[in-house]
């Protein structure tokens, strides 16, 4: 009786007390791979429909966090017929980093990683992408909250309310960055090839499926989304108030991988974007192209400005704007996109 009811209410909340494997894309180069995901035994199901309704998008935005990951549990990759084993941490976190063995080319290579049970016995399993950038002269690392998608992240109140009224194909990208972006990935790229994107946020990995449908609907440029701890439904209302720290680490192994590329960083300051990005180029000397900051928040205008100031003088180009015509504008005079989208 008890099953029964517990099945309808998982039922009526569209959730699943199944094991499920959540893989994202990874990133590799000629040498190594990593990848990563989480181990759930209680997550939300894939939402289907969307619906600009106010109680429909405040249920499903809260399915997103009414999660229980599975720790110490063991998860396998299979990769050219080896495998390798981890554990979960206490968020039922993973991580894979290989060396791939054989020389890989450029584009999207399938990954699996299998949840496994105490007889090693297979469970569930997930694929995903590992990406291989094409050798291009540019990669480019972008925050996602306030840069392109609007979300109001230095108010708590006004994001919670975006979050919970709005839905992933309903939000709003700001005026003209798509077109941005898109001229971007094509930026100095060999033909018939597109730049890397990185996607490096603080919120959390509970909004993956959700940025990655706003993203694809808007045609942003293809890239990995590396997103930060995932929370619960009791931690909601900290939603994007992590510790920003973690977003150095992460823009920080992304350079490490691609040595001989040249980085682009756009963010906004409504946060720390501007301060992180300033230790990435004190960390990375000669590596950074530019710098682009959304200004979205007038009370940090002078501090950014000050800051800004500084990487222009260690001979780092940067542009501090409102609107993304400047930040085209500003990519033509330095020669990173041309009037016409290659094709």
């Amino acid at each position: 009786m008890l099953k029964k009811i517990k099945e309808k209410i998982l039922f009526a909340l569209r959730l699943s007390d199944q094991p499920q494997v959540k893989l994202y894309n990874g990133y590799g180069n000629q040498q190594s791979s990593v990848i990563f995901g989480h181990v759930f035994s209680l997550s939300p199901l894939p939402r289907k429909k969307y619906r600009q309704n106010f109680l429909s998008n405040t249920l499903a935005l809260l399915r997103l966090f009414i999660v229980k990951p599975l720790k110490q549990a063991t998860v396998q990759l299979i990769w050219e017929n080896k495998l390798y084993t981890t554990k979960t941490a206490a968020d039922g976190f993973f991580k894979f980093e290989w060396s791939p063995g054989l020389k890989m080319t450029a584009g999207n290579h399938t990954v699996e990683v299998q949840l496994l049970d105490h007889s090693n016995a297979v469970r569930v399993q997930s694929k995903a992408n590992v990406v291989i950038p094409h050798p291009n002269q540019f990669a480019f690392v972008s925050d996602i909250d306030d840069t392109f998608l609007i979300s109001y992240s230095g108010n708590l109140r006004k994001r919670l309310f975006v979050l919970l009224t709005e839905n992933a194909r309903s939000r709003k990208p700001f005026e003209g960055v798509v077109n941005h972006y898109q001229q971007l990935s094509v930026a100095g790229a060999a033909w018939q090839t597109v730049n890397p994107f990185f996607y490096v946020s603080s919120s959390e990995w509970n909004l993956y499926d959700y940025i990655r449908e706003f993203s694809s609907i808007h045609k942003l440029p293809e890239g990995v989304y590396l997103l930060n701890q995932v929370k619960t439904i009791s931690q909601i209302l900290k939603t994007g108030q992590n510790n920003h720290s973690t977003k150095f680490m992460r823009i920080a192994r992304v350079m490490e991988a691609y040595p001989q590329q040249h980085f682009v960083l756009l963010g906004d300051d409504s946060q720390e974007d501007p301060f992180i990005y300033t230790k990435i180029a004190e960390h990375f000397p000669g590596k950074l192209k530019c710098v682009y900051i959304r200004q979205v928040s007038k009370s940090k205008k002078q501090a950014v400005n000050e800051v800004l100031l500084k990487l222009s003088a260690s001979g780092i180009q940067y542009c501090y704007f409102q609107h993304s015509s400047e930040a085209v504008i500003h990519s033509k005079e330095l020669g990173l996109i041309n009037d016409v989208i290659k094709t």
